[in-house]
């Protein structure tokens, strides 16, 4: 199950809003590389595959690679603000290495694996 708080999910939804092609929905994933073996992949949109999972969430559809699913399962999303500026943070409770900017994260399934890129 992948969480988003509410003012993260109030955000995206205004992300959502600004974007100019119809039926766009938030994509989460996991890419090979980062300094700590994964990085996460949030975006925008408007193409599913079979290979997919759709959730709703907050009243947002949500889509996630099966595959993915075993890296993001207890994800949580939040948005803060800071400042002028404002972020989301991710929390993963399968992650038991991150790097310092928590871009990128490694599972207890991938430790000892070479790194793809340097931090």
């Amino acid at each position: 199950m992948i969480t988003i708080s509410d003012t993260a999910a109030e955000r995206l939804k205004e992300m959502l809003a600004e974007q100019e092609t119809p039926n766009m929905f938030l994509r989460l994933g996991v890419a090979a590389g980062g300094c700590s073996g994964f990085s996460y992949a949030m975006g925008f949109d408007d193409q599913e595959s079979e290979a997919d999972v759709y959730m709703d969430l907050k009243d947002m559809k949500v889509v996630v690679e099966k595959d993915d699913l075993k890296y993001l399962n207890g994800l949580e999303i939040d948005f803060e603000e800071s400042g002028m500026t404002g972020g989301f943070t991710i929390h993963n409770p399968n992650a038991t290495v991150t790097c310092g900017c928590g871009s990128s994260f490694r599972t207890a399934k991938d430790a000892g694996k070479p790194n793809e890129e340097p931090c």
